[in-house]
């Protein structure tokens, strides 16, 4: 937070001022094994409420934490992608349907164009047949 110097003197108070948009904090999984380690450490009535403060967490933090590293997720100390998960079968159930759609209208354009040659070569028999047939 920014500094800003009072009318009063050279005391320096906090900027009141919020950033518009507010930053989700995200936290590497050293920095969540770091602080697991030095929660763990922690003896002394009150070390953890000052180790949380100090580092401006919460204890759902630790608690989140440590179940993650219990069952072995390692990977799941890394910052994870918040909102709703792609649904990858979904996805490809939607190409290949988008596929099927496109594969048909070319069908049945192939289909129209070859009743229209059907129907020209029958007209041109007609036409061109008893010519034929005179000769």
């Amino acid at each position: 937070m920014e500094q800003k110097q009072s009318s009063h003197g050279n005391k320096n108070h906090p900027n009141p001022e919020v950033s518009p948009t507010p930053k989700r904090r995200l936290f590497t999984a050293g920095y969540k094994l770091r602080i697991l380690e030095e929660a763990d450490r922690c003896e002394q009535h009150g070390g953890i409420g000052n180790l949380l403060r100090r580092e401006g967490l919460y204890s759902s933090h630790l608690s989140t934490w440590r179940r993650q590293r219990s069952t072995g997720q390692l990977q799941a100390l890394s910052p994870q992608k918040r909102g709703p998960k792609k649904d990858e079968q979904a996805a490809e159930v939607a190409a290949l349907r988008r596929e099927n759609e496109r594969l048909r209208a070319q069908l049945a354009q192939a289909e129209l164009i070859i009743t229209a040659q059907k129907k020209l070569s029958q007209a041109l028999e007609t036409v061109i047949g008893p010519a034929e047939n005179k000769n």
